[in-house]
């Protein structure tokens, strides 16, 4: 169950989720996932979910709560940017929070050699931030708190 809202999720003999609230659960204590239940369901709601003996043959378990969405404060476009405009200069790393690898570019940009590699690996950052979803960016970029 979801501490803030009070509801939770149960999976169905039928492979559907189905809500339930505190009201419904119709016995003392909390529910725990992995619990085998049994309910009524009322559309995608679970009505009088209660706890089941340990019995083969029962298929209704609470079932995990969704992932959450991974948070980031950082834009994959401005990343982009970064890395097209400045990409020897390995700004585009460091937003990201990838200083190490950002070190050695920027390194690396010292030489006309080190140059030449910085330029292609900036603009295949360049490409591989603009081809990823926000949700992908925003999982291998987290937040740092």
């Amino acid at each position: 169950m979801d501490s803030r809202t009070g509801e939770g999720l149960v999976a169905g003999d039928d492979g559907q989720r189905y809500r339930f609230t505190p009201e419904d659960w119709a016995q003392r204590g909390e529910p725990a996932i992995g619990l085998k239940v049994d309910f009524e369901s009322n559309g995608d709601r679970a009505l009088s979910v209660f706890p089941m003996p340990e019995v083969a043959g029962t298929r209704h378990v609470l079932a995990p709560p969704p992932p959450r969405e991974p948070v980031n404060d950082r834009n994959k476009l401005v990343a982009a940017l970064l890395a097209f405009f400045l990409g020897p200069l390995a700004l585009h790393r460091f937003y990201t929070g990838r200083t190490g690898s950002a070190i050695v570019m920027l390194v690396l940009s010292m030489t006309v050699v080190g140059m030449l590699l910085t330029w292609p690996w900036a603009l295949i950052d360049m490409i591989r931030y603009l081809m990823m979803s926000d949700r992908e960016f925003a999982a291998r970029y987290p937040r740092k708190d």
